[in-house]
Parts: structure tokens; sequence; C-alpha cells
């Protein structure tokens, strides 16, 4: 393998989101990395300074392409259609990409203001999303968190074989969906009261 001309860090990180993908996060080294590069593993350390620092890299790529995506499903749609449709994107990227969903779920150091302004980019989206059904601040924090709760974790025990019954998965999505939906709009009224 010849080395790679021009290597930069996000080229980096692609390579480890590609290894991620294909192995696993456990499977991450920089060897991996230098040798899928066609570098010596010294090389990468003009880009990342350790694993530590690529490990971070990787979860700032996965939240904000999660965001992207999020924000793209989420456009021009409004209320329940909205909230559908940003639990499809979720699923799908997840369904897409199994193992980055370390990078979705873990909450980011306060200090790290890069990765905590992109995660917060993830929340906007969905504050947004939410909006329209009337809730403060608070209520929209907690609208959030069991909307993304339910689709993480439907989508990892999807990913893990966790549904073994022959029911169609799809089907139980979309009820999950219409219960997420109706629960939003319940939680609505409630909080009107």
């Amino acid at each position: 393998m010849s080395p790679r001309v021009g290597l930069t860090t996000e080229a980096v990180v692609d390579l480890a989101l590609a290894l991620i993908d294909e192995s696993g996060p456990d499977a991450l080294t920089l060897a991996k990395i230098a040798e899928r590069a066609g570098v010596a593993a010294p090389s990468l350390y003009k880009h990342v300074k350790n694993l530590a620092d690529l490990r971070r890299l990787i979860d700032l790529k996965v939240v904000r392409e999660m965001a992207d995506t999020l924000r793209a499903a989420a456009t021009g749609r409004e209320g329940g259609d909205a909230v559908a449709a940003l639990a499809d994107a979720y699923r799908h990227y997840l369904q897409a990409h199994p193992h980055r969903s370390h990078a979705l779920v873990t909450a980011p150091d306060e200090t790290d203001t890069e990765l905590s302004r992109a995660t917060h980019a993830v929340a906007e989206v969905v504050f947004a999303v939410l909006r329209p059904f009337g809730f403060d601040h608070a209520q929209a924090v907690h609208g959030t968190r069991c909307l993304r709760a339910a689709v993480q974790g439907f989508a990892g025990l999807e990913a893990s074989g966790g549904f073994g019954r022959p029911e169609d998965v799809d089907k139980s999505f979309e009820v999950l969906k219409t219960m997420l939906v109706q629960g939003l709009t319940i939680y609505a009224r409630k909080a009107d009261r």
C-alpha cells in the first residue's frame, strides 16, 4: 500500500468511521487507521493527538451528521408529521450506522464547547419540531428526552436483534410513532391546565 498524499484530519476521521461501521467501535486503533491510510502510525499524530482525540472527532462528526439529518427531515413539516419524520430519520441513520450510536448517547463534557454546540444543535432541531405543541422550555426538554429515548431504544434493540417475534418490525415502529405523537399531544393538553 502506498502512502496517501495529502492526508487530512477529515480523511483520518472518515477512515475511522469506515472501520467502526465495518467492525464496531472496539476495533478502532490508531495502528489500523494508519494501515488503512497507508502511513506509519506516527504520521497520524499530525492530524490527531491520540486515540481519545480521534474518538472525540468521530463523535463530533456523527453528532453533526445527525443534526443535519434531522433538520432535513423536519424541514417543511409540522406537528405530528414532523415528529414522525424525525423518528424515521433517526432510525434510518442508526440502521445505516448501528455502530455509531455511542456518539449519540454520551453527553459531551461541557468544557468541550465545540462538541457541546453540536449536541445542542440536535436538541434545537427537536425543540423546533415540538414548538407547535406549545411546550415551554422545560416541557420541550422532557419531550425531547422521551422522543430520543424511544427511538434510540427501538433502533438499538432492532440492531441487536432484540425483536425476535415474527410480527413486522416496521409496523411496530409505526405504532411507536403513533404513540409518540399521541403522547406528546396529550402531554401538551395537560401542560395547558
